[in-house]
């Protein structure tokens, strides 16, 4: 059985590494505001993505993207602004994304096969993003 923070680090690993392959610049990971964080931090272009990434073993929970409630919207949204706030532009483009990854087949230290989406625009707050 794989412990869930295992999970989840490999699974922000594939996330990166799949988004700078789509020519993501990564700007920051695992940025903490207060008890809130935002798992990638990522230039699109001239677009600011916060990006959230739900990894998965099964779906015996649901699907990876179900875990991204209001809730953790709202908290995400809350570190989000934290970050603009210590910005030179805190007025910049930016949006919300999450990505998910189903793990098919793991060995004790690595995710071996897996299915991976990215929702981009995932969801919207009143906060400007």
């Amino acid at each position: 059985m794989h412990a869930p923070h295992w999970l989840g680090t490999e699974g922000e690993k594939l996330a990166a590494r799949h988004l700078a392959g789509k020519g993501y610049r990564i700007v920051a990971r695992n940025f903490r505001f207060h008890r809130n964080e935002i798992d990638i931090i990522a230039h699109d272009g001239k677009v600011l993505c916060f990006i959230e990434v739900k990894t998965r073993a099964s779906l015996d929970k649901g699907h990876p993207a179900e875990a991204v409630t209001l809730r953790k919207q709202q908290e995400i949204a809350r570190a989000a602004s934290g970050y603009l706030a210590g910005q030179k532009n805190p007025w910049i483009d930016c949006r919300f994304d999450v990505v998910t990854i189903l793990a098919k087949h793991m060995d004790e230290s690595s995710i071996l096969d897996y299915d991976l989406e990215h929702f981009k625009g995932a969801f919207m707050t009143g906060e400007g993003c």
